[in-house]
């Protein structure tokens, strides 16, 4: 709705909260994702690092010995953009790269020790909110939160063969 004494085209009106578009839920998911990886970013910037970095530590951590390939397909990331990260990371010994035992070409990837610390560390910061997030919440509410996150999260293929052959399933249980 334009002012009568507005400018062309200069809107002054907020979209409703509740509407034809549900902001609120589209404003929680932001600023949870936000405060989520605000606790790992402040532990990522002592070493000059960021999210790419942190996203690919957490993918070689949780599947050692995965192919460049893979976590291209996984993280859907151009060589280009893996390329830097990855070096860094090598770089600063918190991942190493090594020929495939089948196809020598393949580059495989491997966490280190220190790789593995860091990533511990930056697990342990997320999952602190999480636990406080989810303080008090009853198994079925767990369960629609699983549910919600994995709908929202399961449209491709790789993320779907990632979540099943690591066991993630709607179901929170252990």
């Amino acid at each position: 709705m334009r002012d009568a004494g507005s400018p062309e085209g200069l809107v002054r009106e907020a979209l409703p909260t509740l509407g034809a578009l549900d902001f609120r839920l589209i404003e929680l998911l932001f600023f949870a994702y936000r405060e989520f990886t605000s606790d790992a970013d402040e532990i990522l910037e002592r070493y000059g690092f960021g999210r790419a970095h942190h996203r690919i530590l957490h993918f070689v951590n949780r599947d050692p010995g995965m192919t460049v390939a893979d976590l291209l397909d996984l993280l859907r990331i151009t060589k280009q953009s893996l390329s830097r990260v990855l070096r860094q990371l090598v770089e600063a010994d918190l991942v190493r790269q090594e020929p495939g035992e089948a196809d020598r070409r393949q580059r495989c990837l491997f966490p280190t020790e220190t790789g593995r610390a860091l990533t511990l560390e930056l697990s342990r910061a997320q999952v602190r909110r999480i636990d406080a997030a989810m303080a008090g919440t009853r198994p079925e509410e767990r369960a629609a939160i699983s549910q919600f996150l994995m709908a929202m999260g399961t449209d491709r293929e790789a993320t779907r063969a990632w979540f099943a052959k690591k066991g993630i399933t709607k179901d929170p249980a252990p």
